[in-house]
């Protein structure tokens, strides 16, 4: 018979209850790791990228401070940092440079776990970087289960798009993995009109006056998969897999008018049949090692290799009044860009709190073009070569230092060496090399009058340069098709052609900040900024005497001007409206305004301001979850004033306003379920831009309107 258990003794305490304690460490805030960086950044997280529900990683951007979008609103493009034309601004996507000719509006918000944004470069993320870096994190880590399937559908002017995506992350045994892939398929209408003058400059006489029209219909679909794949190599390891494909493909129809007014020489032609086709498709690979060794030593090292591949044709075919055919034109291309990378990071942790970082990176670039042109049967470029190359070798070594040199002061030094060797092509079988290596020193610093307050001013001193494009360097000729190559063209509508000789940018920047970070959350900030920048590289129009032409023709080519320099402001207030008012509602705001001016030393003012740099961005932003109900709406409005561009002593350009609203509303009916109404581009308005050209005592000038529509999404969102 089994023993009983004696009884505790009467009046004996009970043994407590056995506590289980779960300690958890969890990301600082998207403002606390702005706060606590050396170097400034800006950090958007999943909560900001996920409010307004935008379908493209462009539109997340567009709302940012200092960050602007070429084109008409809602077109897309390449985000640009302090107004600054392409190039200026580094893109990276998990640290590495974003490949030639992949386009951010293939990546959804989905795939991404945060954006930053650095205003100064840093020896560690690099020195192309005139502008600024933005750095897109891809989902990453396992934090918790996700599985979210997001459905869409959108409306512009008639026509219907749609698109889904799906992201899933979990873990298997030592393998996390996060997997997103995205498709979409889009009809968008194209419209606009083209007035074109030649006005004598010395009585003011109008010469010849032309408007052309174009109405026309494009579609656009696309896959895009990527994936993150994580070892756990014991207790100091790890191993990750980073594939990504994209593919997209579009074709566009159009249908021109050309009628002129005023003029003895009649147009060309009186309307036109366009149409073009294009496939992009990309695939990425990135392999990353990581291993702590004895005494906190950590080593890092990354291998990536890329290969994109694009081909377009297009067929234009110009008829007289009577619809006879007058002439055709058939243009075809297919490049080919190759990437291999290579780097290698030590860091380590030294005693008073010294975090040392220093590494090596070898990049290599190729690209291979092949090109044909077709006028009514004949090749008007047969002297040059159609199959054309250009590559880059890019070898660099950094070390940074980054510490806390008491309560009051931090410091970010760092030293980057980078060698660049290119080689273009002329498309004669002339391939010229270009060597040059830059030294950048950095030096990042952060000084808080008070520990035991919030705020805090910035001083960053750097170099920086930016390097000419694969494509830049390529000479040969696109021929303007509304021309025939046997005789002449416009200053407005030039041939194009690269130019193998340039040589990269150098600038030497400052930027001083002050941020007060608020004890409930959000941030007041100033920040200031001043780059001199040597060897400025430009696209100007001028007549040359041609191999391709018996006549004269105009021609755009980039070349290196000399000096330039650029400088602003930018202002940026986020914050909950009831800290600023006792009693208000919790409406969150997000407000930024920045002011810009620049100057080019080899162009005469006025206006001779850097490319594409408008004078001033304003964006405002307001969100509010109503208490007690499912509902939540929010807004922005993004503002850029037109402005005009003197391109050189006898060439300008002017851009017009751009103005977008945008809303939302936000429907929860449980947390696995939403369902959100977005309206892009609310009071559409016409994007107009202008270009003019003086010759002796004639001016050309082209004045353009585009039409833009209201964009409506419709989404749900679904937690599976």
């Amino acid at each position: 018979m089994a023993q009983q258990a004696a009884a505790p003794p009467a009046g004996a305490a009970s043994a407590p209850p056995t506590q289980q304690v779960e300690v958890r460490a969890t990301r600082h805030s998207d403002t606390e790791q702005r706060r606590q960086a050396t170097a400034a950044k800006i950090v958007i997280g999943r909560e900001e990228i996920e409010r307004f529900g935008d379908s493209t990683v462009g539109e997340v951007l567009k709302r940012l401070p200092g960050v602007t979008m070429p084109g008409a609103p809602g077109r897309g493009g390449r985000p640009r940092m302090r107004g600054l034309g392409g190039g200026y601004t580094q893109l990276l996507i998990d640290g590495q440079r974003v490949p030639p000719g992949f386009s951010l509006e293939s990546l959804t918000p989905e795939q991404i776990e945060r954006i930053e944004i650095l205003r100064a470069p840093t020896a560690e993320t690099g020195a192309r970087a005139i502008g600024g870096t933005i750095n897109i994190i891809t989902r990453e880590g396992f934090k918790r289960r996700i599985n979210d399937l997001r459905l869409g559908l959108m409306q512009e002017a008639g026509q219907l798009s749609g698109n889904a995506s799906w992201t899933r992350n979990d873990s298997v045994g030592d393998l996390t993995y996060t997997f997103s892939a995205s498709a979409f398929s889009g009809r968008r209408p194209s419209e606009g009109r083209t007035v074109t003058t030649v006005t004598d400059l010395d009585d003011g006489a109008l010469l010849r006056e032309q408007l052309e029209t174009h109405q026309g219909l494009g579609r656009r679909r696309g896959l895009n998969a990527s994936s993150r794949l994580q070892w756990r190599l014991g207790e100091t390891g790890s191993l990750t897999l980073m594939p990504v494909l994209f593919h997209s493909q579009g074709d566009n129809r159009q249908r021109q008018q050309l009628g002129q007014t005023i003029g003895a020489t009649p147009p060309l032609y009186a309307q036109a049949d366009v149409a073009g086709d294009s496939r992009f498709t990309l695939g990425r690979l990135n392999l990353q090692w990581r291993q702590t060794l004895v005494d906190g030593l950590r080593l890092e090292l990354n291998g990536g290799t890329h290969e994109a591949r694009g081909r377009s044709s297009g067929l234009r075919q110009e008829f007289d009044a009577a619809d006879t055919l007058l002439r055709t034109v058939r243009d075809t291309s297919r490049t080919r860009d190759r990437s291999a990378l290579l780097t290698t990071k030590v860091s380590k942790l030294l005693p008073g709190d010294h975090n040392l970082v220093a590494g090596a990176e070898a990049e290599r670039l190729t690209r291979s073009e092949l090109r044909t042109t077709e006028q009514d049967n004949s090749d008007p470029l047969a002297d040059f070569e159609g199959d054309l190359a250009a590559s880059s070798l890019r070898l660099a070594l950094y070390a940074q230092d980054e510490w806390a040199l008491d309560p009051n002061w931090a410091a970010h030094a760092g030293l980057r060496w980078e060698s660049i060797r290119t080689r273009g092509d002329h498309g004669d079988g002339n391939q010229p090399d270009n060597r040059s290596s830059v030294l950048t020193p950095l030096l990042h610093a952060v000084w808080k009058p008070d520990p035991k307050s919030r705020d805090q001013v910035r001083l960053s001193l750097t170099r920086s340069y930016k390097a000419p494009t694969l494509q830049n360097l390529v000479a040969r000729p696109v021929l303007a098709s509304r021309w025939p190559a046997a005789g002449a063209n416009t200053a407005t509508q030039p041939d194009r052609a690269g130019n193998p000789d340039l040589n990269p940018e150098l600038a030497t920047g400052i930027d001083l900040a002050f941020e007060r970070y608020l004890p409930q959350g959000g941030v007041l900030s100033a920040n200031l900024f001043h780059r001199r920048i040597r060897d400025y590289i430009r696209s100007t129009t001028e007549l040359e005497v041609v191999s391709w032409s018996p006549l004269p023709r105009w021609v755009s080519r980039p070349k290196n001007l000399g000096r330039a320099l650029t400088q602003g402001i930018e202002l940026e207030a986020k914050f909950r409206l009831d800290q600023l008012i006792d009693g208000a509602p919790p409406v969150e705001l997000r407000n930024n305004l920045s002011l810009f001016r620049s100057r080019v030393a080899a162009v005469p003012g006025p206006d001779n301001r850097l490319d594409e740099q408008p004078r001033a961005v304003l964006n405002l932003g307001a969100d509010h979850r109503f208490r007690g109900t499912p509902l939540t709406l929010g807004g922005s409005l993004n503002l850029t004033p037109g402005y005009r561009t003197q391109v050189s002593d006898t060439q300008a350009r002017e851009a017009g306003r751009k103005r977008q609203f945008d809303a939302y509303a936000l429907w929860v009916f449980d947390p696995a379920l939403q369902l959100r109404l977005l309206a892009s581009n609310l009071a559409p308005d016409d994007y107009r831009s202008a270009s003019a050209v003086d010759q002796g005592r004639l001016r050309t000038q082209a004045l353009s309107a585009t039409p833009t529509h209201v964009n409506w999404q419709l989404r749900l969102e679904l937690k599976l």
